[in-house]
């Protein structure tokens, strides 16, 4: 490496960084080899020697082109091994790397600076690959997020996640799949699992499922950027602005989510003349434009639940029964438990804790919500609201040794040990 190491602006972390650059990386070296399964455990490879060596050594002036030469030279070590044709035919191509690569020069920035990350997006999604191994390998991919992430986001075993990366990349393999964007029409057969996907990276961001933060903004920002991109790709496509609405609206809150210690502040708690007003305009400008198509989708339903939230002056003039009327259509709509889980929580403030305490009951039978932070947290606010204290304080301990993330951990903490010291319950909001 050549040239002084740079320092991160602001409170980037090297991690951020990586996370960023790496679909971008990993589509320079599939396009340059046209080996999408040699190309992702190459740059796998990179961004480990990333995270060893630039915390020693500094980030280099061009981190995109330091990842790329990496990435590059361990895909030519693995070509090495292949047959002799295929060697042959690979290196013909990449005899010599240019030593610009290593400075920073203009032919790193053609090889990295294209952005081809919804290539990568689309080619994930590839229909030869079974949904559940093309959802996960692309929020790997695309994401960045770790197999212990990914399995905390679907509600399966890391193991599975293992397993289901390694089938989707020798199926992408095996198709013979071109390094393009796909037909308008193909496109749209693959929509469904390339929105999911964006979906579950911003709520990473949003929400972070491990670490000692409660947010990732620059993922959180990464998903909307893509969003956007999708949506100029496909702009008759209502879900699409519907997903890219529900996203604006609860970025939105970002700021107002967490104190001055980065300690996790309740929708109820929030100081919202901290939400992002430009946001939440853009937002429902969108849903305004998407819904009167007169095709709803769970996306443009989830938006327009957090554009009711986004009206509201304060929490307690929150529309409940037209959150509830929302989550009802959606719920018939959507099989994602977390969407029955938030609607349990909308009619507990709609019709009073006991009848949310209820569907809670039923929940409980779902093997992805038995030992879920979210379902013991929810239980333990409505067993509080009802007057069950005993009962509440339990199941917020229950729900913080659930959880892996810091400050909601905190929190859970803090409001058991709240419970100890009250002796009347707090009226129901």
């Amino acid at each position: 490496m050549t040239g002084p190491a740079e320092e991160l602006p602001g409170d980037l972390r090297i991690e951020d960084l990586l996370r960023e650059l790496a679909p971008r990386v990993l589509a320079a070296v599939t396009r340059r080899f046209g080996r999408f399964d040699l190309a992702e455990d190459a740059v796998q490879e990179a961004l480990l020697a990333a995270v060893t060596g630039w915390a020693e050594d500094g980030v280099p002036p061009n981190p995109a082109a330091w990842l790329t030469t990496v990435a590059v030279r361990r895909m030519t070590d693995m070509l090495r091994s292949e047959q002799a044709r295929r060697r042959r035919e690979q290196l013909d191509a990449t005899r010599s790397l240019p030593q610009s690569l290593l400075d920073g020069g203009s032919d790193s920035i053609s090889t990295a600076d294209q952005d081809d990350t919804l290539v990568i997006l689309f080619l994930c999604c590839h229909p030869d690959v079974q949904p559940a191994s093309q959802l996960t390998l692309t929020l790997r991919a695309v994401g960045g997020l770790t197999t212990a992430e990914i399995a905390r986001a679907l509600l399966v075993p890391e193991a599975t996640v293992g397993q289901r990366i390694s089938r989707a990349k020798q199926r992408i393999s095996q198709s013979g799949a071109r390094f393009r964007l796909p037909e308008p029409e193909e496109r749209r057969q693959r929509l469904d699992v390339v929105m999911q996907v964006l979906y579950l990276i911003f709520n990473e961001g949003y929400t972070a499922s491990s670490g000692t933060t409660l947010q990732r903004v620059e993922l959180a920002a990464e998903a909307i950027r893509l969003t956007r991109m999708l949506r100029e790709k496909l702009p008759s496509e209502p879900e699409v602005g519907g997903l890219l609405a529900l996203m604006l609206l609860t970025h939105a809150r970002r700021r107002a989510r967490t104190g001055p210690t980065g300690d996790l502040i309740p929708l109820a708690e929030q100081d919202r003349t901290r939400w992002d007003r430009d946001l939440i305009a853009e937002g429902v400008a969108l849903l305004e434009e998407v819904l009167p198509r007169r095709r709803p989708g769970p996306y443009q339903l989830q938006a327009a639940v957090a554009a009711v939230h986004a009206e509201a002056e304060r929490f307690e003039d929150t529309d409940w029964a037209q959150i509830v009327a929302l989550y009802d259509v959606l719920v018939r709509m959507s099989a994602d438990p977390m969407v029955r889980l938030n609607s349990a929580v909308a009619v507990a403030m709609h019709r009073g804790p006991a009848a949310g305490l209820e569907l809670l009951d039923s929940l409980a039978a779902d093997p992805k919500l038995a030992d879920h932070h979210r379902l013991a947290a929810v239980r333990a606010h409505l067993l509080e609201q009802s007057g069950s204290l005993d009962a509440a304080r339990q199941a917020y301990l229950t729900a913080a040794k659930l959880t892996v993330s810091a400050p909601e951990q905190r929190y859970l903490h803090s409001r058991a040990a709240r419970l100890g010291m009250r002796e009347q319950p707090p009226a129901f909001e």
